[in-house]
């Protein structure tokens, strides 16, 4: 399931993406220095759980507290429902997505450059990247990611590559992107982000 069916419009929407600790937060923050504003995709999807319409089917759904009483999402038991439940996970995105199609599309009509960024971690894992004109991946090797990841979430090295086995690989990524930005550490990103951006404000 695609789960954003995006209309076209003039705007040009850019796919943004990148494994555990490659660094996108830092590219998205450059571009956003160059007036390029961007829908950072996990941060929206959270605020989704606390609509009153969307809390209501997933309390219908689960019959049990995934809500605290204090109104916050019980996020333990809600992890523990979705990787214990194929089917639990379906129904969440089912009743997520469709929303945050919406609040993507309302948030581009505010926006006044000739493209933005939709960033997400989950780009091609959920095998909605064909809804977007271009694809940038942020890219770095396995080694630096892994103590960027550990570093930023105070977390041990087998944490990190438990959530590393649930991407796919940087080959495939690259081989479906339209863009590469290295961030090795080496490479300086402002050159790389100045050329990807005069391409596409240039078509």
């Amino acid at each position: 399931m695609n789960i954003l069916s995006l209309k076209k419009m003039k705007i040009n929407r850019i796919g943004i993406t990148g494994n555990i600790g490659s660094g996108k937060s830092l590219v998205c923050k450059i571009f956003n220095q160059l007036g390029i504003s961007t829908f950072h995709s996990d941060e929206e999807t959270k605020k989704l759980y606390f609509l009153p319409e969307i809390k209501e089917q997933i309390l219908n759904y689960f019959k049990d507290e995934v809500y605290f009483q204090d109104g916050s999402l019980n996020k333990k038991l809600l992890s523990y429902h979705l990787f214990k439940n194929t089917k639990a996970l379906q129904f969440i995105e089912s009743v997520l997505y469709p929303q945050l199609n919406k609040t993507f599309d309302e948030w581009c009509k505010k926006q006044a450059s000739n493209y933005v960024l939709f960033e997400s971690a989950i780009l091609f894992e959920k095998q909605f990247d064909t809804q977007f004109d271009k694809i940038i991946f942020v890219s770095a090797p396995e080694d630096i990611k892994l103590k960027r990841a550990m570093l930023r979430d105070n977390c041990n090295e087998e944490n990190v590559r438990s959530r590393m086995r649930l991407q796919w690989d940087e080959e495939k990524k690259i081989a479906k992107s339209d863009f590469i930005i290295n961030n090795d550490g080496n490479e300086m990103l402002l050159p790389q982000i100045l050329k990807i951006h005069n391409l596409i404000i240039s078509n």
